[in-house]
This record gives structure tokens, sequence and C-alpha cells, in this order.
């Protein structure tokens, strides 16, 4: 008798999920078929679960594929499992091609394709509604997005537009995409939410189209780049009862969070100084340093080192400067933001040619906090004191790129159950954008006078 071994998390089961127990069944004469627990899938990054464990083992158990379901909730396991029930076929779908090879010590490792067109028949968890996302663009950051996106339960990543229709060929390629356009009337037909991941300065008339036509939108940062254009989204998006989103994954990710809070809980007194520094030495070639219009280091870095400054120091600064290197087609290549409270002070430091240390700098009346670079992922930080033995080092997990935390934030919104605007809200993306507005106001005054 052939034993065949799977797992997932068979989270709001669909036909994709049907299909995919169905092959492997196919594959040998008993199939086995482990369930993960709400607390494994935490510690390995998948985020967003919304049936509980009983309701998936008995969707699962509906089918009528597997012979027998055991529980998956440790590291580790599959290989423990192989062996246990004698497995001769490991089986998972192709979304997780490679992943696995490690297991063909032990015995046949097979990657299902998966199922075409699945983002049309998936079924629809009651009061729960799933997420078919499109992608707008297909550069870097879209790239890392897909991927991310298998963690969070509830969210289809279906197609990809771009005005350059052989890129957006090679993107829904490259990622097994249902489709790709260049026609945005046909790409807001087939999705309920878009992430933008365009250039900057295609952010508002992108984001202002998808709310017009009724969908979620989740921004690449800036969102906007005059404080007008994000008012009027917002209110776009509350009148049209939707969902918008600046995706700064810094915002959402659990580290950040946690220090944000010991900030507040006044471990470190009252702060006085705020100090965010973020760089890459970038090649020339690159957008960052070609956009003339709307590159350079703080339109690409600033909304990450600002958002610091502003949840701890609050948005009514008394004052904004900005003192900046320029390459010789106009582009801000280093940049200082300097920002003056009525009792603290605060630096946005960004580069593309120069580089820095980059860190977060929390100067307090009882202490400090230091945030190692990269600061931005906030994997740890360390409280410090007049008395060094006082010092206390706290670290939390970072699981992946960080994508998966802002969007299942965004999906827990759009289904109504989520409690996570304070993690970035409307007030502080739209004071974010009017910073870009002063920055780029500064910028055009210092081309002007060369």
């Amino acid at each position: 008798m052939k034993k065949v071994i799977t797992y997932g998390s068979f989270d709001l089961f669909h036909k994709g999920h049907y299909r995919l127990l169905q092959r492997a069944k196919a594959l040998g004469d008993y199939l086995i078929v482990g369930v993960t627990t709400e607390h494994f899938d935490e510690e390995r990054g998948k985020l967003n679960l919304i049936d509980p464990i009983i309701k998936r083992i008995e969707n699962v158990k509906a089918t009528g594929f597997a012979d027998e379901i055991i529980v998956e909730d440790h590291v580790g396991q599959k290989v423990e499992d192989i062996q246990k029930y004698q497995a001769d076929i490991f089986t998972v779908g192709s979304d997780w091609t490679g992943k696995f090879d490690y297991l063909k010590e032990y015995c046949e490792v097979i990657y299902l394709p998966r199922t075409e067109g699945i983002s049309s028949t998936m079924l629809r968890a009651e009061a729960y509604e799933l997420v078919h996302m499109g992608i707008m663009g297909s550069g870097r950051i879209a790239g890392r997005f897909v991927p991310e996106s298998r963690f969070v339960s509830g969210l289809s990543i279906d197609g990809v537009f771009n005005p350059r229709i052989k890129s957006a060929e090679r993107f829904a390629e490259e990622h097994k995409l249902d489709f790709f356009t260049d026609d945005e009337e046909e790409f807001y037909s087939k999705v309920n939410a878009v992430n933008i991941a365009s250039p900057h300065v295609t952010h508002y008339a992108y984001a202002k189209n998808a709310l017009e036509h009724g969908v979620h939108v989740l921004c690449e940062k800036p969102l906007c780049l005059t404080k007008a254009q994000a008012e009027e989204l917002y209110a776009l998006a509350k009148a049209k009862k939707l969902v918008l989103m600046e995706a700064i994954k810094t915002a959402h990710a659990p580290g950040f969070i946690r220090l944000l809070s010991t900030v507040k809980s006044g471990t470190i007194g009252e702060v006085r100084d705020v100090e965010a520094c973020f760089t890459r030495l970038t090649p020339d070639h690159l957008r960052e340093l070609t956009d003339t219009e709307c590159g350079g280091s703080f339109t690409e870095f600033g909304s990450y080192a600002i958002l610091p400054i502003l949840k701890i120091l609050g948005l009514h600064y008394e004052d904004v400067e900005f003192k900046m290197f320029l390459a010789e087609n106009g582009v801000d290549v280093y940049t200082k933001a300097y920002f003056t409270y009525p009792n603290a002070i605060a630096t946005a430091k960004t580069g593309l040619k120069v580089k820095s240390e980059g860190q977060l700098l929390i100067s307090g009346t009882k202490g400090y906090i230091l945030v190692p670079s990269p600061w931005w992922l906030t994997h740890e930080f360390e409280v410090c004191y007049e008395n060094r033995e006082q010092n206390q080092k706290i670290a939390t997990r970072f699981l992946g790129g960080g994508l998966r935390y802002e969007l299942s934030d965004f999906i827990s919104t759009i289904n109504g159950y989520g409690k996570s605007e304070f993690k970035l809200t409307a007030s502080e993306s739209i004071a974010m954008a009017e910073i870009m507005e002063k920055f780029l106001a500064a910028r055009k005054q210092m081309q002007e006078a060369k």
C-alpha cells in the first residue's frame, strides 16, 4: 500500500483545497492529511486565520479523500510523521516548490500544480469577504509582495496591471497569477482590492480610480505628495465605505508596536529627541535616482524615517526644515529633515549616495532607547539608563520581509474585525503627505537657486 502525506491550514476551505486533496489521494492508496494548529501557523508566519481548527478538520474530513487526519503543531513534525506513518510520498502545492526538498531523504516529494482559475471559485465564509487582490505595477516591491501574501489567510493575489503589457505578462507568468492586463477598467472589474506598487507619481491617480470603482486600496508609500490629495482620498474612501491604507510595513510590525508601547509607558521619561536614519547606497540606473520629478532619498525613505517621529512626538510640530545634497539632475541623494516641537526636537535622515548608521535613537529624561540597524524591521531594541546595569534588551519576531503584517491588518480591516487603524491613522498619512509636499517645495527652491 502506497501512503501519501500532505499538510495545510485549510482555512476558508475552497475548491483549490478540494482539488489538492483529490490529486494527493490519486498519488497513492492511503492519504494522511495534517492540519496545522493556530499556534503553529502563527509561529511559522501564517497570519489572519479565520476558521478554528475543528472546523478546518471537519472540512477536510467532508471531502472523503483523507483516510487519516492528524494535527501538526511543531517544527520538525513532518520528518517525524513521515517516519512514524512510513509515508512513501510527501506532497504539497506548487506554491512551495523547493521548500520541502529536504524531505527527499525520507520519501518522494511531489509538488502539485495550483488549480487554475481558483480565484473565481473560492468559497466565501459567512460574513467574510474573500479579498481578490490585484497588483498595480510589477517592479521590485511587487515581486516581494506576492510571496508574502501566501502567509495571510483570506487573500488571493489574482492578477497584475501595468501599462507596459509585456512587463505585466512576465510578472504574471513568474508568479503564476490568473491574469495580466494594461487596461485599468478590466483590472478593476476582476478584483475587489489593489496593492499600488507603481512609481510615486502615479499613486494618487491610481488610488482615486480604484476607490471610485469600489475597490479597497493598499498603496505603497508615499501615498500622496500633497496634503490636499491625501485628504481627498481618505474622504472618498470614507464616503464609499472602503479601506484605504498606506503601506508602511514598519507601522504594523510587532516589534515596532512593542517599541511604541515601551516609549508611551514612560520607561525613559519624557521624550525630548527622536533621530531616525534610513540610507542605502543605490546604483545610478534605478528609478530612485533617475526620476527627476518624484525620485530622491526623501520620497523613497522619508516615510519610514518620519513614522517614529510622528508616532512618538505627535502631528503638531512647530516647524520642519530640510537640508540636502542634490545630484546633477536635481534629485536629492542625502537629506536631513529637522523637526521642532514645543518640548522636543527630531531628525529624519535619508540617503541614496551617502551611507550612515541606520539606527533609531529615542532620547528621554530618564534614559534612551536604541533600535539598531535596520531599525525599520525592529527585531530588537535596548532600553538604556545612566546605570548600565539596569539596561534591558527586548527582542521580537519579524517574519519574512514584513509585508505580511500590513497585509494581515488590511484584510482584517476590510472584513470589519480588525482593530489596527491606530498603527497608522489617516491623520498620520495626511501629515506625511504634507511633509512630502513641503520637502518637494524646498527641493525645487534649491534646484532653482543652483
